[in-house]
């Protein structure tokens, strides 16, 4: 084989590998809002490394596959219904590093209330042992209304004036 196609099959290789790696970092991603959508809550915390972690601002935070567990099973007491939108999922890897981000939207009931929820998850991925999972997970929510009031509030929209400034 030639020195040229040598190099464009390694070439080659590395892009397949690279975009396998993405595609998978979009399934953990995916494969997770699909089990805060059914209840799957006992799956979640296999997702993270041992030490992962997740910020969720005012939601709460967690490190380590016991707190991630914790706070994934109180999830059915504080919203008995959630369902979760993903879009503009995007992923860059680095060997066997990789950084994600997605826009969310979700619909929730607490205390028997209808809630709008908008925000951006950014994420750190690892891969151990060929499988890839979360090393941390951070949501910043854009916001959470009550249905009955919308998202378009007073305050929403003069901070929507003040970032197009």
């Amino acid at each position: 084989m030639s020195d040229d196609v040598s190099a464009r099959l390694a070439a080659l290789e590395t892009k397949v590998r690279e975009l396998d790696d993405i595609e998978q970092l979009r399934r953990l991603r995916c494969d997770y809002h699909q089990a805060i959508n059914e209840g799957w809550y006992d799956q979640i915390p296999r997702m993270w490394v041992a030490d992962g972690s997740l910020d969720f601002s005012y939601i709460g935070r967690a490190q380590g596959h016991a707190k991630i567990t914790k706070f994934f099973g109180a999830a059915p007491d504080v919203l008995p219904f959630i369902k979760q939108f993903i879009h503009n999922h995007v992923v860059t890897v680095d060997g066997d590093t990789g950084k994600g981000y997605s826009y969310m939207e979700a619909r929730t009931i607490n205390n028997g209330r209808a809630f709008n929820v908008a925000g951006r998850y950014d994420d750190d991925y690892v891969r151990i042992d060929g499988v890839w999972k979360f090393r941390h997970m951070k949501f910043d929510a854009y916001f959470t209304v009550p249905f009955e009031e919308g998202w378009a509030q007073d305050d929403v929209l003069k901070m929507a004036r003040r970032d197009t400034k």
